[in-house]
């Protein structure tokens, strides 16, 4: 028998053949170019069973630790230019940003308890500490810096109120910084992805509100400073935002589209007016304390439009599997 008169294996030739070779159903697939060979069949399109997301989705609720992130994010930053205002005898601001964030850090401390179901569940994570988790030292975190911001508002133990405001301050950075190493922790795609920009995100995000707070409670001859931190963070929170953006490639969707959409470039339009239009007016008390607003309501924005973009990341399979195949891609 020649070989025309066998159909299963002219199939077999090759593509060398005048109609190239043929597919597992009889339909012709693509020629060979001339400038290389081309793939048979199409690349496989990702899926999952049923349609089922890849990773579990987030099951934090959003009002408890989006608010968790942004009032400890608060209150660690406001600590932070409160005992700069105690150095240089700003003697009102120091004590509304210290009231400011003893109380953010008590809602804070509130809302996380709230989100675990009851109190105990916190009390256990105290019974060790373990370095590599978040979560772990989060929870230290919090359990040192609670009193020290609680000492720090009495005024009848003038040491020991310096003292804790120092305290505050030098714990501060941590906890407007640890909640971004939290969530970047997880593998939901519009977190993870972008673990080396969310902490810095979270403390600039966090210095735009201490300085909003301040804006609003401090008189306008001393809130100089905070006119100044306001315009540092806005500049900062715009970069990383790019910069985040940028390198999460596909998954940026997530933070362009939908409800996450919509809360990040509301939190970026309110964080540049905010810190405009203090810069600019801010000796006024009107226009401070609508620029303080606008600070607080941008910051407010950015972490919950950042857990929105988490949570439909980990929804869509299409953010888990396409950045696993981009980097196979690059690895081989």
């Amino acid at each position: 028998m020649s070989n025309t008169d066998d159909p299963d294996r002219s199939d077999r030739q090759g593509s060398g053949g005048r109609h190239g070779r043929r597919g597992r159903h009889g339909r012709r697939g693509p020629r060979r170019g001339r400038r290389g060979e081309q793939l048979m069949v199409p690349e496989a399109e990702f899926s999952s069973y049923y349609g089922k997301p890849v990773i579990k989705a987030p099951s934090w609720a959003a009002r408890d630790i989006a608010g968790y992130f942004f009032l400890g994010g608060l209150a660690g930053a406001g600590s932070v230019l409160a005992a700069g205002a105690h150095v240089a005898g700003r003697g009102r601001m120091a004590t509304a940003l210290k009231v400011s964030s003893l109380t953010a850090v008590s809602l804070s401390a509130a809302a996380l308890v709230h989100d675990l179901g009851r109190p105990g569940r916190f009390v256990n994570m105290l019974r060790v500490i373990k370095p590599t988790s978040p979560m772990s030292v989060g929870s230290w975190l919090l359990s040192a810096y609670g009193p020290a911001a609680g000492v720090a508002v009495t005024g009848r133990l003038p040491r020991a109120g310096t003292a804790a405001t120092c305290t505050a301050a030098a714990l501060g950075p941590a906890i407007a910084a640890y909640t971004g190493v939290l969530a970047a922790d997880t593998a939901v795609p519009a977190w993870h992805g972008v673990h080396r920009e969310l902490p810095y995100l979270f403390t600039a995000s966090a210095t735009a509100a201490a300085a909003g707070m301040a804006l609003v409670t401090a008189p306008t001859r001393e809130n100089g400073p905070a006119r100044r931190a306001a315009v540092l963070a806005a500049g900062a929170d715009a970069y990383l935002m790019r910069a985040a953006e940028q390198r999460l490639g596909i998954v940026a969707e997530t933070w362009r589209d939908g409800r996450a959409g919509r809360l990040l470039r509301a939190s970026r339009a309110l964080v540049a007016c905010g810190a405009a239009t203090g810069a600019l007016l801010g000796h006024h008390r009107s226009a401070a304390t609508l620029s303080g607003l606008a600070l607080l309501g941008g910051s407010a924005c950015t972490r919950f439009g950042v857990f929105a973009a988490g949570v439909a990341s980990a929804e869509d399979p299409k953010y888990t599997v396409v950045p696993q195949r981009e980097r196979a891609h690059q690895d081989a």
